[in-house]
């Protein structure tokens, strides 16, 4: 595809941000461990081309996020100052944790910056007016900047005030993360290099419907694993044993499966399934047939010889975009399955994109994210790019001009 990336939206790269102060509207929301310690940084690392840009720029660099949903209240260990130290690090220059993100205090600190100098705003959830998009707080906001630029993919769903609140007041574009994660997806669904498959896993189909929907025309095979399987048994007629089946989808999946017939599209399910009577580790398992679930069990993973059929299939595309883990892959007991699916795509010889979220920790547990073409940062957005459906976040930037 010769199209051009964000092809109707400025990025940062389209403006002058010399000597500007510019609020960067990153995706800070990492994972924490018990003792209140950053469990995986990569979408912090993430962050960096577009921090590093701007600093090569002279820019002021304001950077805001949130960090998990303290629901509108400050919550003392969801304080950003631990990503400020991380990014100190990974920057191996001082970033300054401000206590606030809007408010007098705040507009003080970023007055006296000087160029180059970063700041990172403190949790955006602290204050409802950030989910609700509320236009004062928008403008508090905006008022400390003079560009904007949303690099944080994995807000870009969201209506929140940082996010399409922000672009009201100031010249906003797109910075190099969201550039590259638009650019990706836009690509795999609009001309991808054929054979192209999708691995779409995960608990429900409910989740993922509007994509199986939206890509079912694209791709010449769909592979399906994970919780959502059972829903597509039960459709086909067969036991499911205590796992979930979504009834009032039922009708649905018999249709995305009449289409894929019509469309020529091969579509898979496991032909075997790891059972166990409870999801968690320790609990008796065994494979069985998938049209022989046990009465009390519950699908827990792909068997072996799914997890040999769907690598086998998996070894001939030349694109392939995967979406849901197809078994409970945080139970070492039942990864396997999921860490096949990884294996398989880190070695093939094609472009391989991971759509964000669990499927994105999966592919870091194993190990294993520095052999993909492209692993997202983002979950909610990548499932709204793959169903079709535009991003409120890149829709707020500017257009760029008319040649």
């Amino acid at each position: 595809m010769q199209k051009m990336i964000l092809q109707q939206k400025k990025t940062v790269r389209d403006i002058d941000v010399r000597g500007k102060r510019v609020l960067v509207r990153a995706d800070f929301n990492v994972p924490l461990d018990e003792d209140g310690t950053i469990a995986d940084d990569t979408r912090i690392r993430a962050s960096l081309p577009t921090i590093r840009y701007l600093r090569e720029q002279n820019a002021r660099v304001i950077l805001c996020s949130h960090l998990d949903r303290p629901q509108g209240v400050v919550v003392e260990r969801l304080r950003l100052a631990l990503v400020a130290n991380r990014l100190s690090v990974l920057l191996d220059r001082p970033v300054v944790a401000l206590q606030d993100c809007i408010g007098p205090e705040v507009e003080s600190a970023v007055a006296g910056m000087s160029d180059g100098d970063i700041v990172l705003l403190e949790n955006l959830r602290f204050h409802p007016e950030e989910k609700a998009d509320d236009p004062a707080f928008a403008e508090s906001l905006a008022r400390l900047a003079e560009v904007y630029v949303n690099d944080a993919f994995g807000a870009s769903h969201r209506a929140h005030a940082s996010v399409v609140g922000v672009p009201e007041h100031l010249p906003a574009v797109a910075g190099l993360l969201l550039e590259k994660e638009v650019k990706t997806f836009r690509c795999i669904l609009e001309d991808p290099e054929r054979p192209f498959a999708a691995v779409i896993g995960g608990a429900k189909v409910s989740d993922k419907l509007e994509v199986l929907e939206n890509i079912l025309s694209r791709v010449d095979l769909l592979l399906i694993g994970g919780g959502m399987a059972a829903t597509f048994f039960a459709s086909r007629g067969c036991a499911t044993g205590a796992s979930r089946v979504e009834t009032d989808r039922l009708d649905a999946v018999r249709a995305i499966s009449a289409q894929a017939a019509e469309l020529g599209v091969r579509l898979l399910l496991p032909r075997d399934v790891i059972v166990a009577e409870r999801l968690e580790a320790g609990a008796p398992a065994r494979v069985v047939p998938a049209t022989g679930i046990p009465d009390g069990w519950f699908v827990a993973d792909i068997g072996p010889g799914a997890a040999d059929e769907f690598s086998r299939e998996l070894g001939g595309a030349r694109t392939v975009v995967w979406n849901g883990p197809v078994g409970v892959f945080e139970v070492p007991e039942f990864a396997e399955g999921t860490r096949r699916i990884a294996a398989t795509l880190a070695t093939l010889r094609g472009t391989t994109v991971v759509g964000g979220g669990s499927t994105t920790d999966a592919v870091v547990r194993f190990g294993l994210e520095g052999r993909m073409t492209h692993v997202s940062t983002g979950g909610g957005a990548a499932l709204t790019m793959l169903a079709g459906k535009p991003l409120p976040g890149v829709e707020a930037l500017d257009d760029t001009e008319e040649p």
